[in-house]
């Protein structure tokens, strides 16, 4: 069925550079200094910010740990990117029928239902 339509979804790589890019930033540093911090080359760091690398965990942190932000706290700020990328488009009609067919086949004690205004 085609009730639901998404954006192309980014990839994760994508989302995390933005994120250190916009963090480095906002604390006005280059990348110099927080490649030199975290042991990294810049090269690197400015491909891994473009999202054309895709980062071991181990430089992640070691990123993070130059920034100053808990690897928690950037995971966080991803998902939120990620959720204000991704936003679907249900149409009621659509929910309605589906909502029909479901009373169709009857529920079953824990079956979960999720309506979205």
């Amino acid at each position: 069925m085609a009730d639901v339509t998404y954006e192309p979804q980014p990839l994760l790589r994508t989302l995390l550079g933005e994120v250190l890019r916009r963090r480095r930033r906002e604390q006005e540093r280059t990348l110099a200094e927080v490649a030199r911090d975290a042991c990294v080359s810049v090269q690197y760091l400015s491909e891994v910010e473009r999202g054309r690398k895709e980062a071991s965990s181990e430089i992640v942190a070691a990123v993070c740990d130059s920034l100053g932000i808990g690897l928690a706290d950037l995971l966080a700020e991803v998902g939120r990117d990620l959720t204000a990328h991704r936003a679907p488009v249900l149409r009621m009609e659509t929910a309605r029928l589906r909502r029909a067919a479901q009373a169709s086949r009857g529920s079953r004690p824990g079956d979960v239902v999720l309506l979205a205004a």
